[in-house]
């Protein structure tokens, strides 16, 4: 089941991977903006670390319901409204996170996760429908250099206008992001082509595409490396905000140690270009290596200090590394007539980290002090890098 490549996408910038590249940064805009802003609301709001990580664990299980019923969803609706039913999420879950009280702001993280994930399954689909396995490198390069720019200004913008406008000043602007993305996806008539039929009318069986794709040594790699830098990014995005604010740090550093951070992404043709000289299963295997040799000394360093800002710095390029190549194994390697239903999989790394990371914190929280968390975070993405080991030489 493919789509029609419309011809507004070259009318609009030359090329495909050009019109999902701002595709992409738009849909940033919504997110960078709050990334910030709600740990540190959900703090305020909550009173406490451990009933933050409820909050988020709650939430996560219902982005991974909706996620994995994202074939449904298509087949009901056909993927443009997947898109657009998206961006309601986020706007719902604006008008819940800033009206809500209580673990409630639970559903209002857990809608603005969806809105994410929703976005990023029809986004990989349209890349490879459009996108040759030769040109998926450079494609995924661009499109993190324009979300670099995106998330270089996002975080700390929103927490400055958190800060010293108003409450509710980011939330305005997320949702005034979130509609310039569906205006402009609109503009570029992504979907289904009017001639083509849907291959089946029934909702594909999720049980049964579980074990297919597991079944698969090399989309398991794909799936486990992915997922371990998600889990990376998902830790400093809701713990790192409250790492500056427990190092006694101004709460407007938390948002540009997050610019900085995402900042990074900026050196995307940099790893392009690494990637294209050393291999890209060896440059994946330096990432997942630099991000966990990091995490590590956050906890030889123990109770949050200033220095420790360093490291996550240095993971984070690790993670950017990551971000640029990660999605390659699985996009190169899945095949043609199983994308819908093993995207559909594979993007559940999103929800899956989401909800491991709230767990595995949960249960560090009841036998030790969360610095013991960085030990296990450290040891799963040494055991990625590991598994990334057996990946094909040539990707």
């Amino acid at each position: 089941m493919f789509d029609r490549r419309p011809a507004a996408l070259l009318v609009v910038s030359g090329t495909a991977g050009e019109s999902f590249a701002r595709l992409n940064a738009l849909e940033g805009i919504a997110r960078s903006l709050l990334v910030g802003v709600i740990p540190l609301l959900a703090l305020e709001v909550l009173g406490s670390k451990e009933l933050v990580t409820r909050a988020y664990l709650f939430a996560s299980i219902l982005t991974l319901t909706i996620t994995l019923n994202f074939a449904a969803l298509e087949r009901l609706l056909q993927r443009r409204w997947v898109v657009t039913l998206g961006a309601g999420c986020m706007l719902a879950a604006l008008l819940i996170l800033l009206f809500g009280d209580n673990m409630v702001i639970a559903l209002g993280v857990g809608l603005q996760q969806a809105s994410a994930s929703l976005f990023s399954v029809c986004l990989s689909l349209y890349i490879m429908d459009y996108i040759g396995k030769k040109d998926l490198i450079y494609v995924e390069s661009r499109r993190m250099l324009y979300a670099g720019m995106v998330w270089m200004i996002g975080p700390t913008a929103g927490l400055w206008l958190w800060e010293e406008v108003s409450g509710w000043a980011p939330f305005l602007l997320t949702a005034a992001g979130s509609a310039g993305m569906l205006f402009y996806f609109w503009y570029l008539r992504l979907g289904h082509g009017q001639g083509i039929q849907p291959a089946r009318s029934h909702s594909v069986n999720v049980f049964r595409i579980i074990p297919r794709y597991f079944g698969q040594r090399a989309l398991r790699i794909a799936y486990w490396v992915t997922l371990t830098r998600s889990i990376f990014w998902v830790t400093l995005f809701i713990y790192g905000p409250i790492y500056v604010v427990e190092a006694k740090l101004p709460t407007w550093v938390a948002g540009v140690l997050l610019s900085l951070t995402s900042a990074l992404l900026l050196i995307s043709p940099l790893i392009r270009r690494l990637a294209g000289r050393v291999g890209t299963r060896l440059t994946i295997i330096c990432g997942l290596l630099l991000v966990g040799s990091s995490i590590l000394m956050l906890n030889i360093i123990g109770d949050a200090k200033p220095i420790g800002l360093l490291f996550w710095v240095s993971a984070a390029l690790g993670g950017v590394t990551l971000d640029v190549l990660g999605n390659i194994p699985f996009m190169r390697m899945v095949k043609p007539r199983e994308r819908t239903e093993m995207t559909m999989i594979f993007s559940t790394w999103r929800e899956g980290s989401q909800l491991l990371t709230p767990l595995l914190v949960s249960m560090v929280l009841i036998f030790a002090p969360f610095e013991t968390y960085y030990v296990l975070l450290a040891l799963l993405l040494f055991g990625a890098a590991i598994m990334a080991s057996f990946l094909p030489r040539r990707l």
